[in-house]
């Protein structure tokens, strides 16, 4: 008997603690796995954040989204950056006289031109600086518009350092087509450049995902399930993205 309630009482030991071991888990696993999820979303974000500046700029200079990122990272790896480099300002006198951007450019346009023109005057197309010191003391429609010391000047610069100001170059932008955490998956990249709108006007959108089992595919599969269920239950995307191919939406993240 004395054996018989020893090895009762051992039993209930091992359950007690099993069950104390099971309770910490089931409180402990969903605060781990969120507090995880949480830190690799940040990267996550990022890297979606880094596509969508180059699909604008992409859209922006051809005129559609690309759903091939080989395309995109050649693209970035390759086409130059138009900027507009700008010196002074217009005055609000200057602005109540009818004197706008554009027709400042035109203005000091045609006097770079003109002089540019006269053969006597040898200026170098390429010294800007000289160039423009010139047509502000000489001009007479720059000085009439108080345009002395205004500059605007389109330059080409590398696209990576361009969008990116240095924080990637072309042996490492290729990181930004890869979800983080998911052991070298891309994302899902889909685009529709023939939508339009009720009114009829064409919007090209895009979209890039980065799906739950990505880059949490190593962690807790149950949570990961739950996630997954409690997300499509709301209708919502099961994972992390920017913009929506079905509607316009500025091409926001549905994080923001």
């Amino acid at each position: 008997m004395k054996a018989t309630r020893l090895i009762v009482v051992c039993a209930l030991s091992v359950a007690a603690v099993l069950m104390a071991i099971f309770c910490v888990q089931s409180v402990t696993t969903p605060i781990k796995f969120e507090d995880t999820r949480a830190q690799r979303e940040v990267a996550v974000i990022k890297n979606l954040v880094d596509l969508r500046t180059a699909e604008v700029e992409y859209h922006h200079q051809k005129g559609v989204f690309t759903a091939n990122l080989d395309s995109l990272l050649l693209f970035l790896k390759t086409a130059p950056k138009k900027e507009v480099m700008k010196e002074g300002s217009l005055t609000d006198k200057q602005l109540e006289a009818g004197l706008t951007e554009h027709k400042a450019v035109k203005i000091l346009d045609k006097a770079k031109s003109n002089a540019l023109k006269n053969k006597k005057l040898n200026l170098d197309p390429a010294d800007k600086d000289a160039l423009y010191a010139y047509i502000w003391e000489n001009d007479a429609e720059v000085k009439k518009n108080g345009l002395s010391g205004f500059r605007r000047d389109t330059i080409e610069l590398n696209m990576i350092q361009s969008l990116y100001k240095g924080l990637f170059d072309e042996t490492t932008i290729d990181g930004i087509v890869e979800i983080p955490f998911s052991n070298g998956k891309r994302f899902e990249m889909e685009v529709n450049n023939d939508y339009k709108t009720s009114q009829g006007i064409r919007v090209p959108l895009f979209e890039a995902r980065a799906p739950f089992e990505s880059y949490l595919g190593d962690l807790n599969q149950q949570e990961l399930v739950n996630l997954v269920d409690r997300e499509q239950k709301l209708d919502h995307y099961a994972g992390l993205k920017v913009g929506d191919v079905y509607a316009p939406n500025n091409n926001a993240g549905n994080w923001e």
